[in-house]
């Protein structure tokens, strides 16, 4: 009999979503709460695939790491996770494998970093390594803005501040594109609206239907591969010389997107996840 393991911290309306749509099924989700569980490095479990949903980056990576050492088929792997979960480690897979994606340098100094600020030109934006819902990104438009920011990282404190990652700023139709790939599949994906240049729904960006075209279905499944495959959301911006990948999610958020786009994918996510089921 099919079971689902589904690891999470809290449960929001995307967790709500898949039991119910799991419910309906008639599948049992055995739920695996981050915050309670103790992982030892030979536990045994009754599910043999598991959904990772954990909101927090570093508690889902070694959980998936134990989950996979113990056998579970995770969705999405540790692999996927640890790569999408770093901005930089995800631009090197999608420049690896030939994706358009914007231009990044990285720093290690505030010294360095600005000499790579102005060797890059006026605006670049700066992310945090990790980190996600358009929180803590920055575009820089000159000198003092950039020696500004860059004191401020420094005296942080956490060490992912002291790795600067500068990407060009890339000029957008006031939206970007955000494409859910499930499988080998692009199953729908939105246009993101704002008359901020940050258009994450999560900063109040309108989303509507995106067609697939075959471009832009090319573009997420190669995407996709390249960080690992499994259930993603991918990031593309419309540029002046075509589709371009800026970020991969693994823990995909899709309250905003089922509306718009007419399709069921918590529906999607599910049937994904019976299919690695049949072939574990």
């Amino acid at each position: 009999m099919f079971k689902l393991g589904m690891l999470f911290s809290r449960i929001r309306v995307e967790e709500k979503l898949l039991l119910e749509e799991a419910e309906r099924r008639n599948i049992e989700i055995v739920k695996v709460d981050s915050r309670q569980s103790i992982f030892d490095l030979n536990n045994q479990y009754d599910f043999e695939v598991l959904l990772e949903r954990d909101v927090s980056h570093s508690q889902a990576i070694y959980a998936l790491a134990l989950f996979e050492n113990s056998g579970v088929k995770t969705i999405n792997s540790y692999q996927t996770a640890l790569v999408c979960g770093d901005k930089v480690a995800t631009s090197k897979a999608l420049y690896d494998a030939g994706v358009p994606t914007p231009k990044v340098k990285v720093a290690f100094t505030p010294e360095s970093a600005l000499r790579a600020i102005e060797e890059m030109g006026y605006p670049v934006v700066m992310k945090p390594v990790v980190g996600s819902w358009g929180r803590l990104l920055a575009k820089i438009n000159d000198r003092d803005a950039a020696e500004a920011l860059l004191e401020h990282k420094e005296n942080l404190g956490s060490y992912y501040h002291s790795i600067f990652y500068i990407q060009e700023y890339v000029k957008k139709p006031g939206r970007d594109i955000r494409a859910f790939v499930v499988g080998d599949e692009t199953i729908c994906a939105i246009y993101r609206e704002s008359q901020h240049w940050i258009t994450n729904t999560a900063r109040g960006a309108k989303a509507s239907n995106c067609p697939i075209t075959p471009e832009l279905n090319k573009l997420c499944l190669s995407a996709a591969e390249a960080v690992g495959g499994g259930v993603l959301a991918i990031d593309v911006m419309e540029s002046q010389n075509g589709l371009t990948v800026h970020e991969v999610n693994y823990t995909v958020e899709f309250r905003n997107s089922i509306a718009p786009t007419g399709v069921n994918i918590p529906a999607k996510i599910i049937d994904y996840a019976k299919s690695v089921y049949s072939e574990r």
